[in-house]
């Protein structure tokens, strides 16, 4: 049962990558002034895809266990805000559209750590390196549109 769950919500996970090959960086973003700490370039799509494996064995686990329905609940907005994010940010170039998004993105993902946390410690600790990037990228996401305050 844990394998097919899993497989179902990578799926998702895999829906909500999709918007980073449909709305990629590109010239534009290697154009915008970006602080020293910026992770390089090719950082972000393994980072992105431990953390889709992560995401989806933690809901895998929570998803049979008995009210779990909340937790759930959590885990569909955290991912539905992580796909809005990038077309935001790439697509529009719209910075703080995207911070505010990434604010509440990181609200979610909180959330639903903290829900898993309360069902099993494992699910729950498997979405710390995420609460842990979402920070990163928020304070990416904020210290870029500093920057480049024409793209706001």
């Amino acid at each position: 049962m844990f394998w097919i769950l899993f497989l179902l919500f990578l799926v998702v996970c895999g829906a909500s990558a999709t918007t980073g090959s449909m709305f990629q960086p590109g010239e534009w973003y290697r154009a915008l002034d970006k602080p020293t700490w910026t992770p390089p370039n090719w950082v972000f799509p393994v980072t992105w895809t431990v953390l889709y494996l992560l995401i989806s064995a933690a809901a895998a686990r929570v998803a049979p266990l008995d009210g779990s329905g909340v937790a759930l609940g959590l885990w569909a907005m955290q991912i539905a805000y992580n796909t809005l994010w990038t077309p935001i940010f790439f697509g529009l170039r719209r910075m703080r559209p995207a911070l505010i998004i990434i604010g509440v993105l990181w609200l979610a993902v909180a959330a639903t750590m903290v829900a898993f946390l309360r069902l099993d410690l494992w699910a729950g600790l498997m979405f710390v390196p995420y609460l842990v990037w979402v920070t990163i990228a928020g304070g990416l996401n904020a210290s870029v549109l500093r920057r480049n305050p024409a793209y706001a």
